[in-house]
């Protein structure tokens, strides 16, 4: 048992010496988190995770179930990733040809969201604030603010950094927040 500002440790988990941890972060059944890794406080990882030793993790995070999370992933702060979710790190993998020298870096912005199932092929970032759909499949990076969806994942409008959809004119019916047009993606408009 823990209390808030103490990470919570199931017992099965496996939490390999030179790991960091963040204050009231939980680590559920069955979770490995290798020495190199740096996870931020208020974090959450479900049953079945993995984080890499080049494994940096921003505050407030939430990774659901059966989720890896290999060398060269980054998430920012704020960022969730849905039920198994997968990360890639080598573009062409072979048994025979081992490529550990090869591993590309992935980076997930600030209040982003990627879904279920959804795959992100590694070397490829997501901006802040994006919303990547259940089952899709990113290969190339992803604009600040942007849906996307479908395989290969392609933009299918825009979201607020509260997650509901934008209207045409990039405004949010939801919580007012207005947004403008900031080099492939969005920028919020901070009165």
């Amino acid at each position: 048992m823990s209390d808030a500002s103490n990470p919570l440790i199931h017992p099965s988990a496996i939490i390999d010496a030179g790991a960091t941890l963040g204050e009231g972060t939980r680590i559920w059944h069955f979770c490995h988190i290798m020495p190199g890794a740096v996870i931020g406080r208020r974090c959450s990882f479900g049953q079945g995770c993995y984080v890499g030793n080049r494994v940096r993790v921003g505050d407030n995070v939430r990774v659901q179930n059966n989720v890896s999370l290999y060398d060269g992933v980054t998430l920012d702060d704020d960022v969730f990733v849905g039920p198994s979710a997968v990360f890639t790190n080598v573009v062409n993998p072979r048994a025979a040809f081992p490529r550990k020298d090869e591993y590309r870096d992935t980076r997930v912005g600030r209040g982003a969201s990627i879904g279920a199932n959804a795959t992100i092929v590694c070397g490829h970032d997501v901006g802040e604030g994006a919303f990547i759909a259940a089952g899709a499949v990113v290969t190339k990076n992803v604009p600040a603010f942007a849906l996307v969806g479908g395989v290969p994942a392609k933009i299918m409008g825009w979201v607020c950094r509260c997650g509901a959809k934008l209207s045409p004119t990039l405004t949010c019916d939801a919580c007012s927040r207005r947004y403008q047009r900031a080099g492939d993606g969005l920028a919020e408009i901070i009165a």
